[in-house]
């Protein structure tokens, strides 16, 4: 009598979703207004306005760029607009915030491209190695979209999962 190696998992119609597929393209720049204030406290319209006017900004030609002030200085809004008038020609997306910051906000913004009704009733594993770093914010949106519309989601590798929701 032969034993039969049944692989059970590869019978089990489990969808597995690589949060790493949603990674975003591209390194993030940063574009910090305090290298533009006034002994990096005060931002003086005419010259940040002058100075934004002699910037390469192709330098930021396809990137991500990320807009902060990382000086402790009260910016007025105005001008973080201003800089990302100069920027949008240029840039793949803004953000404002940290690089890190805007990374998480752009791993969202390709987790919302996500098609719900493609995981309507499905068991879904969310894989939970990889080779690179996922934001924890990641796991969460994506529990968020897959919640109403999958049978059950899980966490891990479909040999070995967590469960974290199933539909009664």
């Amino acid at each position: 009598m032969e034993d039969t190696i049944i692989n059970k998992v590869a019978q089990s119609a489990l969808v597995t979703l690589n949060l790493e597929s949603f990674y975003p393209a591209g390194e993030v720049a940063t574009f910090d207004v305090k290298d533009y204030l006034f002994m990096e406290l005060i931002l003086k319209e005419k010259e940040y306005r002058e100075t934004l006017k002699s910037i390469d900004w192709s330098i930021y030609k396809n990137k991500n760029v990320a807009i902060t002030c990382s000086a402790d200085a009260i910016i007025p809004l105005w001008a973080y607009m201003l800089a990302v008038s100069y920027l949008e020609p240029f840039a793949k997306d803004i953000g404002f915030g940290t690089a890190d910051e805007v990374f998480k906000i752009l791993f969202l913004k390709n987790l919302q491209q996500i098609d719900p009704k493609e995981y309507e009733d499905k068991r879904v594993v969310i894989k939970g190695c990889g080779d690179k770093k996922i934001p924890e914010n990641a796991f969460v949106e994506i529990t968020k979209i897959l919640r109403p519309v999958a049978k059950s989601i899980m966490y891990g590798e479909p040999c070995s999962t967590v469960p974290i929701y199933k539909r009664k």
